[in-house]
């Protein structure tokens, strides 16, 4: 039975008063069409209007009629009495093709952001703003339905378009919450996986835009760009008692051994493609526990459209990207490490952004999350954008994100990508290429303030989550307080120890005498700061050769350095990092385009390797003096530093009830009867000899007991005498 026609025709005067308005919204140029469309307050009980693209018929399904179309448009109104009509009422609209579609009136809803969250975003104080922007299954007076909610203040125009509507910004166009710039709609009836994005018309040069959600929780597999609504998470966690752990560490005085991991090229398939997040949950967890590692670090997981840029730039900043799963096969990878009691850790990336045209450049034809001066808004020499750190809705979206994986993934720490590019205004430019703060100086505040107020937060709403900072300068307090002038990080990699220690391992040893103090520059600064002592992915890329190759010597002495080099880093005070691959000794440099090169583990001199770095990480976390007091000078001392000509470096670790002796050997020559100072006479044990046959190396060196007089020695009131081995360290212990 057909509906009812609409009880009223048209007034001529009406359609004059609408005119206007119908060509804007149907020229997509009007700033809000929810103020025409919809039952407007002022006309409750005379007409509701209707825009419907390709549509023959479009009826009022609870007044059982059909409203009428306005000649010559896409517009259909019903002209009556509305006494009866829902709030939320339903149309049913014929298409071109005959088909019938029920749904609910978007513009019967009001907006759903309360001004109190207006309010705290504008002052960069909503820290779960990503439950508020972006797209979320919502349900408003028993209809179900998806919010969508971005902050575009230059638009004049925002709309939805998705696989829903046919990509047409003329159907869903946006509410405008007024002056702070955001938009928001509610769409009943909508699926919770639609792919969508946000097309926004610049209210200055009419520019067209069509741009992925930044606060989009998933995303199309690349190199599809669209957002994807994702629904509530139904994963049920189960790492209760690993959270209720972290929140009452005392990570300064933990063993902390960090397994840094590329997901993409650690493993693949038989046919050279990516593994799920649960596969690669089941063999990473495996493999970290046969290694002993304590955490695993991963290369950024935030979605991102090229492979190359291996996570670092990120288009999706709330979504793990799609090459390995879905975002709930991620939380089932977090949840698998922590119920077998592995920390994980991600590289996070707030220093800059890529170009790409979906993305947040120029999000809304403005520089909107970078800055307007590319002096102050792009990184040349990476062709990216850096982030407005003083407008407080950038600052807000980066702090938000960085809780958002910690509170909704689990994630127990970051480490913060390029801090040294964030604190300085002149980073890598030339002198006429950038601009001072305030003061003249070449100091970032605005930056400096947003870290400081980044790691206040974390810290204080996840006690016990790390924020690590990969910060290459002398910037002085990064790793201390913010109430006593720092910058709060947890820790930051020492990489002045890193580049001194390469640039002196990769001597042939004749000449290692000569670079001494290589080794022994960094105990001057070494406890100012709270250090992870890295090995990165950075060291074995861009045609640095592998760790292996960076080696000197013939094969034996290559492998013999790597193991040395290990024991020296394992022993040395700091948190450990080491990039996949280099636990083994892979030969060739990383290429992410492939996985690693397991079949070497075949051969002894590279199984060997693995072994010993599963061995010094069971030792680093077994004994407390290796570990307690990584970042304390009460945790180490020099017993000889000055032995050039032999080039031997001999230490302690301490950590107040037990004393461990640190012997390296930095040439080919075997030291007989080489005699050390030690604290007291008696029984000492030989924990670890990287020369081991184990190792596969030559099983030189001292008997697994060794007995220390009392003759007085290096200043120590007894000593006892070693045979050293080879490009090898001995570890003792008293018994």
């Amino acid at each position: 039975m057909s509906k009812k026609p609409a009880n009223k025709h048209i007034q001529p005067a009406l359609l004059k008063e609408l005119r206007a308005d119908m060509e804007r919204i149907s020229h997509a140029t009007h700033h809000n069409p929810a103020s025409i469309l919809g039952r407007q307050p002022g006309n409750t009980n005379t007409f509701i209007l209707f825009y419907s693209p390709d549509t023959l018929e479009l009826s009022l399904s609870d007044l059982d009629v059909t409203t009428q179309r306005i000649a010559d448009t896409d517009f259909f109104i019903y002209h009556g009495d509305l006494d009866t009509l829902p709030e939320h009422y339903q149309l049913r609209r014929l298409d071109q093709q005959q088909t019938h579609h029920d749904y609910y009136d978007p513009y019967s809803f009001a907006p759903q952001i309360s001004d109190y969250d207006l309010h705290l975003f504008a002052e960069g104080r909503h820290f779960h703003i990503y439950n508020i922007l972006g797209a979320h299954e919502k349900q408003i007076d028993g209809i179900s339905g998806i919010h969508f909610a971005t902050w575009a203040p230059n638009a004049e125009r925002v709309s939805i378009i998705g696989d829903f509507n046919g990509w047409d910004g003329r159907r869903h166009p946006m509410v405008s919450r007024g002056g702070n710039g955001i938009w928001e709609l509610f769409i009943p009836g909508l699926d919770n996986s639609a792919l969508y994005k946000y097309e926004i018309r610049n209210r200055h040069s009419g520019e067209i835009l069509s741009k992925t959600d930044p606060y989009a929780q998933q995303m199309e597999l690349r190199p599809r760009t669209a957002s994807m609504v994702n629904g509530q998470s139904s994963f049920n966690w189960q790492d209760e008692t690993w959270l209720a752990q972290r929140k009452d560490s005392d990570w300064l005085h933990e063993p902390m051994s960090i397994y840094e991991c590329h997901l993409g090229s650690w493993q693949r398939d038989e046919e050279n493609q990516f593994l799920n997040y649960r596969e690669l949950a089941h063999r990473l967890v495996d493999y970290i526990k046969e290694t002993a590692f304590t955490h695993i670090e991963l290369m950024p997981i935030t979605e991102h459209p090229l492979d190359a840029s291996w996570g670092y730039q990120t288009t999706g900043y709330f979504a793990p990207t799609r090459r390995f799963g879905t975002a709930d096969d991620f939380r089932y990878f977090v949840d698998y490490f922590h119920q077998h009691d592995i920390g994980v850790l991600l590289d996070w990336v707030p220093a800059h952004f890529p170009k790409d045209e979906h993305g947040l450049a120029r999000f809304d034809g403005s520089a909107l999350y970078e800055h307007e001066d590319p002096r102050r808004g792009e990184h040349r020499d990476w062709g990216t954008l850096i982030y407005n750190y003083g407008r407080n809705e950038v600052k807000n979206f980066l702090i938000a994100n960085a809780l958002f994986w910690i509170e909704e993934f689990h994630i127990d720490g970051l480490r913060v990508d390029a801090v040294a590019s964030m604190l300085y205004l002149d980073y890598s430019r030339e002198a006429d290429d950038w601009l001072p703060n305030q003061h003249g100086g070449n100091e970032n505040l605005e930056a400096i303030a947003f870290m400081r107020e980044l790691n206040s937060a974390t810290h204080e709403l996840h006690p016990g989550s790390i924020i690590m900072a990969e910060e290459s300068t002398a910037w002085p307090q990064v790793t201390r307080p913010v109430n006593l002038g720092g910058l709060g990080f947890s820790m930051k990699w020492n990489m002045g120890w890193m580049h001194d220690t390469l640039a002196y391992m990769s001597k042939d040893p004749v000449h290692r005498h000569y670079h001494h103090d290589k080794l022994t520059f960094g105990l001057l600064y070494l406890f100012s700061e709270n250090f992870i002592l890295p090995f990165s992915h950075d060291e074995v890329v861009h045609g640095k050769g592998s760790m292996l190759n960076k080696m000197p010597g013939d094969e034996w002495q290559r492998f013999a350095n790597l193991r040395l080099l290990y024991t020296y880093m394992f022993t040395y005070p700091g948190k450990k990092l080491l990039f996949m691959g280099c636990e083994f000794g892979q030969g060739t440099e990383w290429n992410h385009d492939k996985a690693l090169d397991w079949y070497t583990l075949q051969y002894p001199l590279h199984s060997g390797i693995k072994q010993l770095v599963g061995d010094l990480n069971r030792l680093y976390t077994q004994q407390p003096a290796l570990h307690h007091y990584d970042f304390d000078h009460d945790g180490f001392e020099w017993i000889s530093c000055n032995d050039t000509d032999q080039s031997v470096l001999a230490y302690l670790r301490k950590d107040g009830n037990q004393t461990i002796i640190v012997v390296l050997n930095f040439t080919p020559v075997v030291r007989h009867n080489y005699r050390v100072g030690v604290p007291i006479a008696g029984e000492y044990q030989v924990l670890f000899n990287s020369d081991s046959n184990y190792y596969a190396g030559s099983n030189t060196g001292s008997n697994a007991v060794i007995v220390a007089d009392n003759y007085a020695w290096m200043e120590r009131p007894a000593s006892l005498i070693l045979d050293l081995p080879p490009l090898a360290g001995l570890v003792l212990i008293k018994q």
